[in-house]
């Protein structure tokens, strides 16, 4: 990858032992009460966006990760539940070398998820 930071990653459906491919998910910049939108992006067959979610802008600060779970599990044929137990998945962290990869991948099941620092 060229010189500069970058985010990427990844999801595991943990319930079915497979990556989780066709889940939604939205990438968010948070400052103060500000929340903006900078990426949308749409897990592919190894549930993994197809580039890294964010290069360009990539800077310290604070982020959202939003993984739309609950479409995932209902189009996965995970048991049905009305409401889902799980439905949106935001994940926050913190970013602060702007020039290091960053990878927050999520493990994922219809009852829990759980989520690290990768590489």
């Amino acid at each position: 990858m060229a010189d500069g930071g970058y985010l990427t990653t990844h999801v595991l459906d943990t319930a079915r032992g497979c990556p989780a491919a066709g889940l939604r998910i939205e990438l968010y910049r948070l400052s103060g009460t500000a929340r903006d939108k900078l990426a949308e992006a749409v897990t592919n067959a190894d549930g993994r966006t197809d580039a890294p979610i964010l290069r360009e802008g990539f800077a310290p600060g604070t982020y959202e990760l939003v993984f739309h779970a609950g479409a995932y599990l209902d189009a996965s044929g995970a048991p049905p539940e009305d409401p889902r137990f799980l439905d949106v998945v935001p994940l926050r962290f913190g970013i602060s070398d702007g020039a290091a990869h960053y990878h927050v991948p999520l493990l994922l099941s219809p009852f829990g998820y759980s989520t690290y620092r990768g590489s």
